[in-house]
């Protein structure tokens, strides 16, 4: 049976994350892809030019419908955009028992916000506890918990547990903006700390990245694998994507990922 798996997220017009990425990222990964638009962005591979959030109304019905309709295996949760939309969000997914992958994303590859400063404390508060895993960079990371950003291997292992502590199942630090010749990812559960190492690609080409991580780990749960598998094979998939970036050409800023680079 393939799995049916919903991403609630915002969109981009070019391709490379948001909705458009999650679902790309979801059927690579042999999964069946469902959409709520949360926002629509004027965005391309340079910059955000405008952003509109779509109402929690809207989202709620969105939701709604699905779930009165068809099964769902596994939710990734993207963009938000506004303290209303986190919490009609909340509202909408309660009593559905499959894994939640929360990726809290705040700003834009070009530096863009995404989310309101004062939406971070109900995203912390009320969604954390709900996911199954969440999925911040290092600035999302020291933006939750209001600390400086981490800049060493034992900074992420005490943020990742200060996250924690907010309610998620897990904590997927992602180690990317740490530099170097590696790209190492923590996995802090409750029972234990995992490292996720990897070689840095040497690409521009990385807008997306933490959609199309997420979404391709919320695919791997939705196929039943336990979470240390399910990470693991997810930034498998999403090393591949950057690795093959440089056969797309796509704008003249921070290109795309190779989203079906399996394929190709």
């Amino acid at each position: 049976m393939i799995p049916n798996i919903l991403s609630i997220a915002g969109s981009d017009p070019s391709g490379g994350a948001g909705i458009q990425a999650d679902i790309k990222a979801i059927s690579a990964n042999g999964c069946y892809a469902m959409a709520v638009i949360t926002a629509l962005t004027a965005q391309n591979t340079c910059g955000v030019q405008r952003v509109e959030l779509v109402s929690p109304e809207m989202v709620l019905a969105q939701i709604s419908a699905i779930r009165e309709d068809i099964r769902i295996d596994a939710v990734k949760i993207g963009m938000l955009g506004s303290t209303d939309l986190a919490q009609a969000v909340a509202q909408a997914l309660k009593g559905l028992e499959v894994p939640v992958v929360l990726d809290p994303v705040m700003v834009a590859k070009g530096g863009d916000r995404l989310l309101a400063p004062e939406a971070v404390t109900t995203l912390r508060d009320v969604l954390l506890p709900m996911a199954t895993v969440v999925t911040p960079n290092l600035p999302e990371a020291a933006d939750l918990l209001g600390q400086p950003e981490a800049a060493s291997r034992a900074a992420m292992e005490h943020q990742a547990r200060a996250l924690l502590a907010f309610g998620a199942g897990a904590v997927l630090l992602k180690g990317g903006h740490l530099g170097g010749d590696q790209s190492p990812d923590l996995l802090m559960m409750r029972e234990e700390a995992v490292w996720l190492d990897g070689p840095r690609h040497a690409t521009a080409h990385t807008h997306g990245t933490g959609c199309t991580l997420s979404s391709a780990l919320a695919a791997q749960l939705g196929h039943g694998h336990s979470l240390n598998a399910a990470c693991a094979r997810a930034k498998t998939y999403v090393a591949g994507a950057i690795g093959a970036a440089e056969t797309l050409s796509v704008g003249h800023g921070h290109g795309p990922t190779h989203h079906f680079h399996s394929y190709t």
